[in-house]
């Protein structure tokens, strides 16, 4: 028909068409400009040696570098939050806070990088706080029983300054295991720990499918990281730790993180700086540290089995630990899931009897749909559920032996409420009734396996890799690894043409009218954006399933059988725990 005009069904006219298309040209710009930012930032972090990102005054108590066997670990004391002293703020009757975070690839800084963090929230009850942080570089042979030996001498030290009131430890992921070492060595010392997200039971719950530890089995066990650590002469660099996290699941970490900055670039530029800041900032593990972390814990399971040896003459037994345990997990946590941070306890306490009759307390939180990382950094997780542990620490230890799961009941949604506006109750569970089994014959398996390719690396590959490394091929190693490149590209260091690129985001920034969240292009990016990372997820659900079959294949693997209690929950809230 004649002047017939073609249907427009996303609405959209010519002149909607330009303003969005000036819109994505100015927000290509932004983007940029912020990935520029970042590397900046980066490369300005490495140069001042990578202090701690924490967001408080501190001082330091003690460093582990200097001791008779030492270790790249420190203690510091938190001295100030916003512009008041501490002591203005601390309540005498309430026990100190030692937070150990991780060292898994990050420095030091998650558990106190914001104002609403583990430490801000310790201090607005009025505990006195102590953070443990770590160096960049491990010092020259580190081992775990250096590492063990500081922490211990760090909480001698906290309890020394406060007589009569057994610190409260805060373990951060991998940093769980290390308290949970602490509290068998250090019987009658320590208050409760806390055990955030930490992986004591990496076996547990075979049927349930878990890419880190298939592809782990499928590389060959403990020699890799070896092998690494030879060729970074001496030094794991723990880039390769993050990339790992990224890459499993690649359409959060990687796709949707720039796609939300890029179509969000005004509101969530400031918060995306703040998060790569401390997520940049790769650091090293020794050689001896990283073999024996894969050995006995990933590989060896020999934490929850009770072999682990520390060094000669102590051996943990988990059986010992006599302060009470708070275990926070969550489902949606893929890197700890609930199986691994309780898959332990029947492991360890063959009865709900067996554990009242070795005098323990153990309770466990478990979120709905938290991340691993929001464990630690979600302000409103913060402000709720670790304001709650804090504030029913006494009741925690006054509880009789058992297993309790805590539930807080807030039905104002506001995670600032205070009592009574929020409950909280310790309902008595069965050691029996937990919905985890213990790791199957698949996982011994893997351990001979991993066991026989280490040797062999170990006698015959490791001391000629360890000839041909040296201090310059590790350091050209460093600076190639992926996950640096890809951020040193956009520094104006390495690519001047990145000047050009923050003088238009300034002419953009002075002109800036951005389009309404509404505008029917928007939506439709915001639908592009949806389509292409569920593309992702499905090719990643794709490689797991791969991985997972292979190594069913090539270990073998019992038939799935699921507790009726965990299909319950998880057919009726929906929550994955794998």
């Amino acid at each position: 028909m004649t002047g017939a005009r073609a249907p427009n069904p996303a609405g959209v006219d010519p002149f909607s068409l330009v303003s969005y298309l000036r819109d994505v040209f100015a927000r290509s710009i932004l983007f940029m400009d912020t990935l520029r930012e970042r590397a900046d930032i980066m490369i300005a972090h490495e140069r001042a040696g990578k202090p701690p990102l924490l967001d408080f005054d501190y001082e330091m108590i003690l460093d582990a570098r200097r001791f008779e066997e030492p270790a790249n670990y420190a203690l510091l004391y938190i001295t100030r939050i916003d512009d008041r002293c501490i002591e203005d703020r601390l309540d005498a009757e309430k026990a100190p806070v030692i937070v150990v975070d991780p060292r898994a690839g990050h420095g030091p800084g998650i558990g106190g990088f914001k104002r609403d963090s583990e430490v801000g929230i310790a201090l607005r009850e009025g505990h006195p706080v102590y953070f443990v942080v770590f160096f960049p570089e491990p010092c020259p042979g580190q081992t775990l029983a250096d590492v063990h030996h500081a922490l211990r001498r760090f909480v001698v030290e906290v309890q020394r300054r406060h007589p009569g009131r057994p610190p409260v430890l805060y373990g951060n992921c991998q940093a769980g295991w290390a308290v949970a070492l602490l509290s068998a060595d250090c019987e009658g010392v320590l208050g409760p720990a806390v055990l955030n997200g930490s992986p004591l039971s990496y076996w547990a719950d075979e049927d349930h499918p878990n890419v880190m530890r298939s592809m782990g089995g499928l590389a060959g066990g403990a020699w890799l990281p070896h092998f690494l650590g030879d060729l970074g002469d001496g030094r794991f660099d723990g880039a390769w730790l993050v990339q790992n996290f990224e890459n499993l699941k690649p359409e959060k970490a990687i796709f949707e993180k720039y796609a939300n900055l890029f179509h969000n670039i005004d509101s969530e530029r400031d918060r995306f700086l703040e998060f790569e800041r401390w997520w940049n900032g790769y650091y090293f593990l020794g050689r001896e540290e990283i073999t024996a972390i894969v050995e006995n814990l990933f590989i060896g399971n020999e934490l929850e089995r009770g072999e682990f040896r520390i060094c000669d003459g102590c051996t943990v037994d988990l059986t010992r630990i006599r302060n009470p345990l708070v275990i926070f997990a969550s489902y949606g946590d893929d890197i700890t899931p609930p199986y691994q941070a309780l898959g332990w306890i029947p492991a360890v306490y063959d009865s709900t009897e067996a554990l009242v009759a070795a005098g323990q307390r153990i309770v466990y939180l478990i979120n709905p749909h938290v991340g691993h990382l929001g464990i630690f950094v979600s302000a409103e997780v913060a402000r709720l559920e670790h304001r709650a542990i804090l504030e029913q620490i006494e009741e925690i230890t006054a509880l009789p032996p058992g297993l309790y799961e805590m539930k807080i009941d807030n039905p104002t949604g506001d995670p600032d409420c205070r009592r009574p506006r929020y409950a909280v109750r310790f309902e008595p569970r069965r050691v029996e009734e937990l919905p985890f089994r213990p790791g199957g014959e698949s996982f011994e398996r893997v351990r001979e396996v991993s066991e026989r390719n280490a040797a062999f690396y170990r006698n015959f590959v490791s001391p000629w890799v360890q000839m041909a490394a040296n201090p310059f091929s590790a350091a050209m190693l460093e600076w190639m690894h992926p996950m640096r490149t890809s951020r040193y590209l956009f520094s104006e260091t390495f690519n001047p043409w990145m000047r050009g690129v923050a003088m238009l985001a300034e002419m953009v920034r002075a002109n800036r009218e951005s389009l309404p969240a509404d505008h029917p292009l928007m939506l439709r990016e915001r639908e592009a954006i949806a389509a292409g990372s569920e593309m992702i997820a499905r090719g990643r659900e794709l490689r797991d399933a791969a991985c997972q079959q292979t190594f069913e294949m090539i270990f073998g693997s019992a038939q799935s059988v699921v507790h009726p209690r965990l299909r319950s929950e998880s057919g009726a809230g929906g929550h994955a725990r794998t």
